[in-house]
């Protein structure tokens, strides 16, 4: 099940709001992100959050009360993070932030550190950049059960950077890149920023650890994902 959750900040246009709910088996808006949500035309299942932020109070009148979880503004977790419990409890398997992009730093860093815990989100779209994290998940026995891979195609010679997420050990390979992934020994803080999909084609596979791969989005919209 795949479960998306509008949030607060800079987030993609309307038509991309409306493409990427496409297929979606629960949307929720987690405080400011209802007003991203409704711009979009777009009506979310879930409504949650302190609601601190949300222009006027009045929209939730809108919506039936039993889909609205509102909190305290003095909690222990941010609206992002009570979306995604949110998702992950109705049983969504594969998790979307839409939203987030600029805005405060501390938010930010605060959004980047939610995939490096042991369940993370899938997929974050801002206004100016695709992020995904795709990751080898290991079986009981320490061997790989599954190789999460992410393969796009973008426009010709467009930017794709690669940052090393959790506790590591890490290792991946690459096609398309024109820096390969190969081989490529990884540290916790290493990174590896502006390689170039030469042809616009190419995939990443995690074969040890995870990786949060960023991309772009005005350099051209990826349009698949294999994992």
């Amino acid at each position: 099940m795949r479960g998306i959750a509008f949030i607060g900040g800079e987030g993609p246009g309307l038509d991309l709001c409306c493409s990427l709910v496409q297929g979606a088996d629960i949307i929720a808006a987690a405080d400011s992100g209802l007003i991203a949500a409704e711009d979009a035309g777009i009506k979310p299942g879930w409504i949650i959050g302190d609601m601190d932020s949300l222009d006027d109070l009045g929209r939730l009148a809108k919506y039936p009360p039993g889909i609205i979880r509102r909190f305290p503004r003095d909690k222990d977790y941010t609206d992002t993070e009570l979306a995604l419990n949110l998702l992950w409890e109705k049983g969504c398997d594969e998790t979307w932030l839409v939203g987030g992009g600029g805005g405060r730093l501390d938010h930010l860093l605060a959004l980047r550190s939610l995939f490096e815990r042991e369940l993370c989100p899938d997929r974050w779209i801002t206004r100016g950049e695709d992020i995904y994290a795709i990751e080898a998940v290991k079986g009981g026995s320490g061997g790989v059960l599954k190789k999460f891979e992410i393969s796009l195609k973008l426009e010709p010679a467009s930017l794709v950077s690669v940052f090393p997420l959790g506790e590591g050990p890490w290792a991946a390979s690459s096609s398309g890149l024109k820096w390969p992934l190969n081989s490529l020994p990884w540290n916790r803080g290493s990174f590896g920023i502006s390689n170039v999909a030469l042809d616009g084609n190419f995939g990443i596979s995690a074969e040890q650890g995870r990786f949060m791969i960023v991309i772009p989005r005005e350099q051209g919209e990826s349009n698949g994902r294999d994992n």
